[in-house]
Protein backbone atom coordinates (compact mmCIF):
# COMPACT_ATOMS: atom_id res chain seq x y z
CA UNK A 1 0.00 0.00 0.00
CA UNK A 2 1.83 3.19 -0.37
CA UNK A 3 1.91 2.20 2.41
CA UNK A 4 1.63 0.87 5.90
CA UNK A 5 5.36 0.65 6.25
CA UNK A 6 7.05 2.41 3.39
CA UNK A 7 10.55 1.52 2.27
CA UNK A 8 13.29 2.95 0.16
CA UNK A 9 16.01 5.55 0.56
CA UNK A 10 14.81 8.41 2.73
CA UNK A 11 14.80 11.85 1.18
CA UNK A 12 16.21 14.87 2.87
CA UNK A 13 13.75 17.38 4.29
CA UNK A 14 14.56 19.69 1.42
CA UNK A 15 13.90 16.99 -1.13
CA UNK A 16 10.57 16.10 0.42
CA UNK A 17 9.61 19.75 0.40
CA UNK A 18 10.55 19.92 -3.25
CA UNK A 19 8.44 16.89 -4.03
CA UNK A 20 5.48 18.43 -2.27
CA UNK A 21 5.70 21.39 -4.60
CA UNK A 22 5.73 19.22 -7.70
CA UNK A 23 2.87 17.77 -9.65
CA UNK A 24 2.90 14.05 -10.19
CA UNK A 25 3.71 14.39 -13.85
CA UNK A 26 6.14 17.32 -13.76
CA UNK A 27 7.29 20.06 -11.45
CA UNK A 28 5.80 23.42 -12.17
CA UNK A 29 2.92 22.24 -14.36
CA UNK A 30 -0.66 23.16 -13.60
CA UNK A 31 -3.45 20.71 -12.79
CA UNK A 32 -7.16 20.84 -13.42
CA UNK A 33 -8.87 24.08 -14.38
CA UNK A 34 -7.45 27.53 -13.84
CA UNK A 35 -9.86 28.23 -11.00
CA UNK A 36 -8.91 27.52 -7.41
CA UNK A 37 -11.81 25.10 -7.13
CA UNK A 38 -10.60 23.13 -10.13
CA UNK A 39 -7.05 23.01 -8.82
CA UNK A 40 -8.21 21.77 -5.44
CA UNK A 41 -10.27 19.00 -7.05
CA UNK A 42 -7.12 17.91 -8.90
CA UNK A 43 -4.88 18.08 -5.84
CA UNK A 44 -4.11 15.31 -3.38
CA UNK A 45 -2.72 15.41 0.15
CA UNK A 46 -0.94 12.17 0.91
CA UNK A 47 2.15 10.69 2.52
CA UNK A 48 5.51 11.22 0.80
CA UNK A 49 8.05 9.55 3.02
CA UNK A 50 10.54 8.65 0.32
CA UNK A 51 11.12 8.06 -3.37
CA UNK A 52 9.17 4.82 -3.18
CA UNK A 53 6.01 6.72 -2.28
CA UNK A 54 6.42 9.27 -5.02
CA UNK A 55 7.03 6.55 -7.59
CA UNK A 56 3.83 4.82 -6.55
CA UNK A 57 1.67 7.94 -6.90
CA UNK A 58 3.34 8.56 -10.26
CA UNK A 59 2.37 5.05 -11.31
CA UNK A 60 -1.32 5.85 -10.69
CA UNK A 61 -1.12 8.97 -12.85
CA UNK A 62 0.84 7.26 -15.62
CA UNK A 63 -1.72 4.46 -15.77
CA UNK A 64 -4.67 6.88 -15.80
CA UNK A 65 -3.05 8.93 -18.57
CA UNK A 66 -3.30 5.98 -20.93
CA UNK A 67 -7.05 6.58 -21.10
CA UNK A 68 -7.03 10.33 -20.40
CA UNK A 69 -3.76 11.97 -21.54
CA UNK A 70 -4.81 15.28 -19.95
CA UNK A 71 -5.22 13.76 -16.51
CA UNK A 72 -3.02 15.15 -13.75
CA UNK A 73 -2.84 15.53 -9.99
CA UNK A 74 -0.91 17.93 -7.81
CA UNK A 75 0.70 16.22 -4.85
CA UNK A 76 1.69 17.44 -1.41
CA UNK A 77 2.17 15.90 2.00
CA UNK A 78 4.50 14.86 4.83
CA UNK A 79 5.96 11.50 5.81
CA UNK A 80 3.64 8.59 6.53
CA UNK A 81 4.16 8.83 10.29
CA UNK A 82 3.40 12.56 10.34
CA UNK A 83 0.50 12.35 7.93
CA UNK A 84 -2.18 11.31 10.42
CA UNK A 85 -1.78 14.45 12.50
CA UNK A 86 -0.79 16.94 9.80
CA UNK A 87 -3.69 16.07 7.50
CA UNK A 88 -6.08 17.55 10.05
CA UNK A 89 -4.22 20.85 10.08
CA UNK A 90 -3.82 21.00 6.29
CA UNK A 91 -7.51 20.43 5.59
CA UNK A 92 -8.49 23.27 7.91
CA UNK A 93 -6.39 25.77 5.94
CA UNK A 94 -7.33 27.64 2.77
CA UNK A 95 -6.80 26.03 -0.61
CA UNK A 96 -6.65 22.54 0.87
CA UNK A 97 -6.57 19.63 -1.60
CA UNK A 98 -9.85 17.86 -2.25
CA UNK A 99 -8.41 14.35 -2.43
CA UNK A 100 -6.71 12.70 0.53
CA UNK A 101 -5.45 9.21 1.21
CA UNK A 102 -6.78 7.10 4.04
CA UNK A 103 -6.72 3.48 5.16
CA UNK A 104 -9.32 0.98 6.23
CA UNK A 105 -7.55 0.91 9.59
CA UNK A 106 -7.76 4.71 9.88
CA UNK A 107 -11.17 5.43 8.37
CA UNK A 108 -12.72 5.89 11.81
CA UNK A 109 -9.95 8.25 12.84
CA UNK A 110 -10.44 10.48 9.79
CA UNK A 111 -14.23 10.27 9.55
CA UNK A 112 -14.77 13.93 10.43
CA UNK A 113 -12.42 14.97 7.62
CA UNK A 114 -14.06 12.95 4.85
CA UNK A 115 -17.44 12.86 3.15
CA UNK A 116 -19.76 9.91 2.44
CA UNK A 117 -19.40 8.74 -1.14
CA UNK A 118 -22.59 6.68 -1.43
CA UNK A 119 -24.64 9.24 -3.38
CA UNK A 120 -21.82 9.90 -5.83
CA UNK A 121 -21.25 6.17 -6.25
CA UNK A 122 -24.92 5.76 -7.12
CA UNK A 123 -25.22 8.78 -9.43
CA UNK A 124 -22.09 7.73 -11.32
CA UNK A 125 -23.22 4.09 -11.60
CA UNK A 126 -20.14 2.72 -9.84
CA UNK A 127 -20.26 -0.97 -8.96
CA UNK A 128 -18.38 -1.10 -5.66
CA UNK A 129 -18.82 -4.87 -5.52
CA UNK A 130 -15.79 -5.15 -7.80
CA UNK A 131 -13.61 -3.98 -4.91
CA UNK A 132 -12.37 -6.26 -2.14
CA UNK A 133 -15.24 -6.69 0.32
CA UNK A 134 -13.03 -6.52 3.39
CA UNK A 135 -11.68 -3.17 2.24
CA UNK A 136 -15.15 -1.79 1.51
CA UNK A 137 -16.29 -2.96 4.94
CA UNK A 138 -13.28 -1.33 6.57
CA UNK A 139 -13.87 1.95 4.75
CA UNK A 140 -17.54 2.07 5.73
CA UNK A 141 -18.02 4.37 8.71
CA UNK A 142 -21.40 4.88 10.38
CA UNK A 143 -23.03 3.12 7.45
CA UNK A 144 -21.43 5.25 4.72
CA UNK A 145 -18.51 4.59 2.39
CA UNK A 146 -15.62 7.01 3.02
CA UNK A 147 -13.06 5.95 0.43
CA UNK A 148 -12.41 4.02 -2.77
CA UNK A 149 -9.70 1.41 -2.14
CA UNK A 150 -6.76 0.93 -4.45
CA UNK A 151 -5.17 -2.05 -2.71
CA UNK A 152 -6.07 -4.93 -0.39
CA UNK A 153 -3.04 -6.34 1.40
CA UNK A 154 -3.34 -9.51 3.51
CA UNK A 155 -0.48 -9.86 5.98
CA UNK A 156 1.64 -12.94 5.25
CA UNK A 157 4.45 -15.00 6.76
CA UNK A 158 7.75 -14.72 4.90
CA UNK A 159 10.34 -17.47 5.33
CA UNK A 160 13.90 -18.05 4.19
CA UNK A 161 13.84 -21.25 2.16
CA UNK A 162 17.57 -21.84 2.51
CA UNK A 163 17.48 -21.61 6.30
CA UNK A 164 14.45 -23.91 6.48
CA UNK A 165 16.16 -26.46 4.25
CA UNK A 166 19.36 -26.38 6.33
CA UNK A 167 17.33 -26.97 9.51
CA UNK A 168 15.27 -29.77 7.97
CA UNK A 169 12.06 -27.75 8.30
CA UNK A 170 9.27 -28.29 5.78
CA UNK A 171 8.10 -25.16 4.00
CA UNK A 172 4.69 -23.97 5.26
CA UNK A 173 1.95 -23.19 2.77
CA UNK A 174 -1.84 -22.83 2.98
CA UNK A 175 -2.35 -24.87 6.16
CA UNK A 176 -0.14 -23.93 9.09
CA UNK A 177 -0.86 -24.45 12.78
CA UNK A 178 0.63 -22.43 15.62
CA UNK A 179 1.88 -25.69 17.14
CA UNK A 180 3.86 -26.48 13.98
CA UNK A 181 4.96 -22.85 13.77
CA UNK A 182 6.45 -23.01 17.27
CA UNK A 183 8.16 -26.31 16.53
CA UNK A 184 9.64 -24.93 13.32
CA UNK A 185 10.89 -21.77 15.03
CA UNK A 186 12.68 -23.86 17.66
CA UNK A 187 14.39 -25.90 14.96
CA UNK A 188 15.43 -22.74 13.12
CA UNK A 189 16.87 -20.95 16.15
CA UNK A 190 20.53 -21.90 16.17
CA UNK A 191 23.98 -20.77 15.07
CA UNK A 192 23.21 -17.09 15.58
CA UNK A 193 19.89 -17.25 13.71
CA UNK A 194 16.56 -16.62 15.43
CA UNK A 195 13.36 -18.19 14.21
CA UNK A 196 11.31 -15.00 13.94
CA UNK A 197 12.09 -11.29 13.60
CA UNK A 198 9.59 -9.10 15.47
CA UNK A 199 8.87 -5.35 15.62
CA UNK A 200 7.60 -3.59 18.77
CA UNK A 201 4.34 -2.40 17.22
CA UNK A 202 0.85 -3.87 17.52
CA UNK A 203 -0.57 -3.80 14.00
CA UNK A 204 2.75 -4.89 12.53
CA UNK A 205 2.59 -8.12 14.47
CA UNK A 206 3.17 -10.80 15.27
CA UNK A 207 0.44 -10.72 17.92
CA UNK A 208 -2.37 -9.00 16.04
CA UNK A 209 -2.04 -10.96 12.77
CA UNK A 210 -1.95 -14.18 14.82
CA UNK A 211 -5.07 -13.07 16.68
CA UNK A 212 -6.84 -12.27 13.41
CA UNK A 213 -5.95 -15.72 12.09
CA UNK A 214 -7.87 -17.17 15.03
CA UNK A 215 -10.81 -14.81 14.55
CA UNK A 216 -9.92 -12.46 17.42
CA UNK A 217 -10.10 -8.73 16.61
CA UNK A 218 -9.24 -5.59 18.63
CA UNK A 219 -12.49 -3.72 17.94
CA UNK A 220 -16.08 -4.79 18.51
CA UNK A 221 -19.16 -2.74 17.65
CA UNK A 222 -16.99 0.30 17.00
CA UNK A 223 -15.27 0.19 20.39
CA UNK A 224 -11.88 -1.05 21.52
CA UNK A 225 -11.99 -4.67 22.65
CA UNK A 226 -8.35 -5.19 23.55
CA UNK A 227 -9.01 -7.41 26.54
CA UNK A 228 -11.17 -10.07 24.92
CA UNK A 229 -9.76 -13.41 26.01
CA UNK A 230 -8.91 -14.63 22.53
CA UNK A 231 -6.88 -11.55 21.67
CA UNK A 232 -5.10 -11.61 25.03
CA UNK A 233 -4.17 -15.28 24.59
CA UNK A 234 -2.85 -14.75 21.07
CA UNK A 235 -0.81 -11.73 22.11
CA UNK A 236 0.59 -13.74 25.03
CA UNK A 237 1.55 -16.48 22.57
CA UNK A 238 3.46 -13.87 20.56
CA UNK A 239 5.19 -12.49 23.65
CA UNK A 240 6.17 -15.99 24.74
CA UNK A 241 7.96 -16.65 21.46
CA UNK A 242 10.67 -14.35 22.80
CA UNK A 243 10.15 -14.53 26.57
CA UNK A 244 9.78 -18.31 26.98
CA UNK A 245 10.52 -20.14 23.75
CA UNK A 246 13.56 -17.94 22.97
CA UNK A 247 12.93 -18.17 19.23
CA UNK A 248 12.81 -14.38 18.75
CA UNK A 249 14.68 -11.40 20.14
CA UNK A 250 12.73 -8.85 22.16
CA UNK A 251 12.52 -5.61 20.16
CA UNK A 252 13.39 -2.14 21.40
CA UNK A 253 10.63 0.47 21.52
CA UNK A 254 12.71 2.63 19.18
CA UNK A 255 12.92 -0.06 16.49
CA UNK A 256 11.31 0.87 13.22
CA UNK A 257 9.88 -1.79 10.94
CA UNK A 258 13.17 -1.73 9.05
CA UNK A 259 15.02 -3.31 12.01
CA UNK A 260 13.30 -6.74 11.90
CA UNK A 261 13.18 -6.54 8.10
CA UNK A 262 16.95 -6.10 8.01
CA UNK A 263 17.34 -9.02 10.42
CA UNK A 264 15.38 -11.18 8.02
CA UNK A 265 17.10 -9.95 4.87
CA UNK A 266 20.56 -10.47 6.38
CA UNK A 267 19.77 -14.08 7.24
CA UNK A 268 19.75 -13.46 10.99
CA UNK A 269 16.08 -14.43 11.27
CA UNK A 270 14.37 -17.23 9.37
CA UNK A 271 10.83 -15.84 9.34
CA UNK A 272 9.01 -12.53 9.56
CA UNK A 273 5.36 -11.46 9.47
CA UNK A 274 4.90 -8.54 7.08
CA UNK A 275 2.72 -7.23 4.28
CA UNK A 276 2.69 -7.97 0.54
CA UNK A 277 3.90 -4.41 0.02
CA UNK A 278 7.30 -5.75 1.13
CA UNK A 279 7.23 -8.70 -1.28
CA UNK A 280 9.55 -7.30 -3.94
CA UNK A 281 12.06 -6.04 -1.37
CA UNK A 282 12.14 -9.17 0.76
CA UNK A 283 12.26 -11.61 -2.15
CA UNK A 284 15.04 -9.78 -4.00
CA UNK A 285 17.26 -8.43 -1.20
CA UNK A 286 17.30 -11.34 1.25
CA UNK A 287 20.31 -13.62 1.60
CA UNK A 288 18.59 -16.78 0.44
CA UNK A 289 15.44 -17.66 -1.44
CA UNK A 290 12.17 -16.47 0.09
CA UNK A 291 8.67 -17.93 0.13
CA UNK A 292 5.43 -16.88 1.78
CA UNK A 293 2.76 -18.72 3.76
CA UNK A 294 -0.48 -18.00 5.57
CA UNK A 295 -0.33 -16.65 9.12
CA UNK A 296 -0.37 -19.60 11.57
CA UNK A 297 -3.56 -20.35 13.49
CA UNK A 298 -4.73 -22.89 16.02
CA UNK A 299 -6.67 -24.83 13.39
CA UNK A 300 -4.25 -24.23 10.55
CA UNK A 301 -6.97 -22.59 8.47
CA UNK A 302 -6.52 -18.98 9.47
CA UNK A 303 -8.37 -15.78 8.65
CA UNK A 304 -6.42 -13.13 6.79
CA UNK A 305 -5.83 -9.68 8.27
CA UNK A 306 -6.32 -7.28 5.40
CA UNK A 307 -4.87 -3.81 5.40
CA UNK A 308 -5.12 -1.34 2.58
CA UNK A 309 -5.38 2.25 1.51
CA UNK A 310 -7.91 4.36 -0.34
CA UNK A 311 -8.63 7.74 -1.86
CA UNK A 312 -11.18 9.91 -0.07
CA UNK A 313 -12.72 13.35 -0.50
CA UNK A 314 -12.09 16.06 2.07
CA UNK A 315 -15.16 17.52 3.76
CA UNK A 316 -13.79 20.98 2.93
CA UNK A 317 -13.76 20.29 -0.82
CA UNK A 318 -15.89 22.71 -2.85
CA UNK A 319 -16.22 20.55 -5.97
CA UNK A 320 -16.73 17.07 -4.59
CA UNK A 321 -18.12 15.71 -7.85
CA UNK A 322 -14.98 16.70 -9.76
CA UNK A 323 -12.79 15.19 -7.06
CA UNK A 324 -14.81 11.97 -7.16
CA UNK A 325 -14.40 11.68 -10.93
CA UNK A 326 -10.64 12.09 -10.51
CA UNK A 327 -10.60 9.36 -7.87
CA UNK A 328 -12.48 7.01 -10.15
CA UNK A 329 -9.90 7.56 -12.89
CA UNK A 330 -7.17 6.14 -10.64
CA UNK A 331 -9.15 3.24 -9.19
CA UNK A 332 -10.30 1.42 -12.32
CA UNK A 333 -9.36 -2.27 -12.67
CA UNK A 334 -6.89 -1.29 -15.38
CA UNK A 335 -5.16 1.34 -13.26
CA UNK A 336 -4.93 -0.60 -9.98
CA UNK A 337 -3.78 -3.61 -11.98
CA UNK A 338 -1.06 -1.60 -13.70
CA UNK A 339 0.10 -0.17 -10.38
CA UNK A 340 0.07 -3.65 -8.86
CA UNK A 341 2.25 -4.94 -11.66
CA UNK A 342 4.65 -1.99 -11.48
CA UNK A 343 4.78 -1.34 -7.74
CA UNK A 344 3.87 -4.65 -6.10
CA UNK A 345 0.68 -3.55 -4.32
CA UNK A 346 -2.08 -6.16 -4.33
CA UNK A 347 -4.97 -4.59 -6.30
CA UNK A 348 -8.27 -3.87 -4.57
CA UNK A 349 -10.12 -5.30 -7.58
CA UNK A 350 -10.18 -9.10 -7.76
CA UNK A 351 -10.00 -9.21 -11.55
CA UNK A 352 -6.76 -7.20 -11.43
CA UNK A 353 -4.93 -9.49 -8.99
CA UNK A 354 -3.62 -11.41 -11.98
CA UNK A 355 -1.64 -8.31 -12.96
CA UNK A 356 0.04 -8.30 -9.54
CA UNK A 357 0.66 -12.06 -9.80
CA UNK A 358 2.66 -11.72 -13.01
CA UNK A 359 5.54 -14.20 -12.90
CA UNK A 360 5.45 -14.72 -9.13
CA UNK A 361 5.58 -18.36 -7.95
CA UNK A 362 2.15 -19.99 -8.09
CA UNK A 363 2.47 -21.04 -4.44
CA UNK A 364 2.97 -17.42 -3.34
CA UNK A 365 0.03 -16.20 -5.40
CA UNK A 366 -2.15 -18.96 -3.93
CA UNK A 367 -1.32 -17.76 -0.40
CA UNK A 368 -2.38 -14.18 -1.13
CA UNK A 369 -5.52 -15.28 -2.94
CA UNK A 370 -6.51 -17.56 -0.06
CA UNK A 371 -6.02 -14.79 2.50
CA UNK A 372 -7.95 -12.31 0.36
CA UNK A 373 -10.82 -14.77 0.24
CA UNK A 374 -10.89 -15.44 4.00
CA UNK A 375 -9.75 -12.00 5.07
CA UNK A 376 -11.24 -9.45 7.41
CA UNK A 377 -10.29 -5.77 7.50
CA UNK A 378 -8.28 -4.29 10.32
CA UNK A 379 -10.87 -1.86 11.69
CA UNK A 380 -9.78 0.58 14.37
CA UNK A 381 -11.10 3.47 16.45
CA UNK A 382 -10.28 7.21 16.56
CA UNK A 383 -7.82 6.49 19.39
CA UNK A 384 -5.87 3.85 17.47
CA UNK A 385 -2.79 6.02 17.14
CA UNK A 386 -2.61 6.07 20.94
CA UNK A 387 -3.04 2.30 21.03
CA UNK A 388 -0.11 1.83 18.67
CA UNK A 389 2.07 4.35 20.50
CA UNK A 390 1.41 2.81 23.91
CA UNK A 391 1.83 -0.75 22.70
CA UNK A 392 5.17 0.10 21.12
CA UNK A 393 6.24 1.64 24.42
CA UNK A 394 5.13 -1.30 26.60
CA UNK A 395 5.60 -4.34 24.35
CA UNK A 396 9.25 -4.79 25.29
CA UNK A 397 8.13 -5.80 28.79
CA UNK A 398 5.88 -8.42 27.25
CA UNK A 399 8.54 -9.84 24.95
CA UNK A 400 10.97 -9.97 27.89
CA UNK A 401 8.44 -11.64 30.19
CA UNK A 402 8.25 -8.74 32.65
CA UNK A 403 4.53 -8.16 32.10
CA UNK A 404 1.70 -10.27 30.72
CA UNK A 405 -0.42 -9.50 27.68
CA UNK A 406 -3.38 -9.08 30.02
CA UNK A 407 -1.55 -6.37 31.98
CA UNK A 408 -0.29 -4.51 28.94
CA UNK A 409 -3.52 -4.62 26.93
CA UNK A 410 -5.58 -3.62 29.98
CA UNK A 411 -3.35 -0.61 30.58
CA UNK A 412 -3.65 0.45 26.94
CA UNK A 413 -7.41 -0.09 26.90
CA UNK A 414 -7.87 2.12 29.95
CA UNK A 415 -5.75 4.94 28.53
CA UNK A 416 -7.15 4.89 24.99
CA UNK A 417 -10.89 4.86 25.70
Amino acid sequence: MSNNRVTGRLLTAAAVAALAACTLSACGSSAGSSSDTGKEASSMYTWITNENDRAQWQAFVDAAKKKDPAFNLTLEGPSFNDYWTKVKTRLSSSGAPCIITTQAARAQELKDLTVPLDDMVKSNNIDVSMYNKAMIDGLTVDGSLRGIPYDAEPVVLYYNKDLLSAAGVKEPTLNYTTAQFTSDLKALTKDGVTGLAVPPGFGGGPGLPLAFANGNEPVKDGKLDLTNQGLVQDQQFAFDLAAKEKVANAPQASDGSDVPEQQFMSGKAAMIIDGPWMYDTLTTKTQGKVGIAVIPSTSGHGIGMIQGSAFAIAASCKDKEAAFKNIMKITTPEVVGAVGAARGTVPSVESAVKDWAGNKPASDVAVVEALLKSGRPLVTTPTWNQVETNFTQYSGDGFRGNKSAQEILSTIANSAK
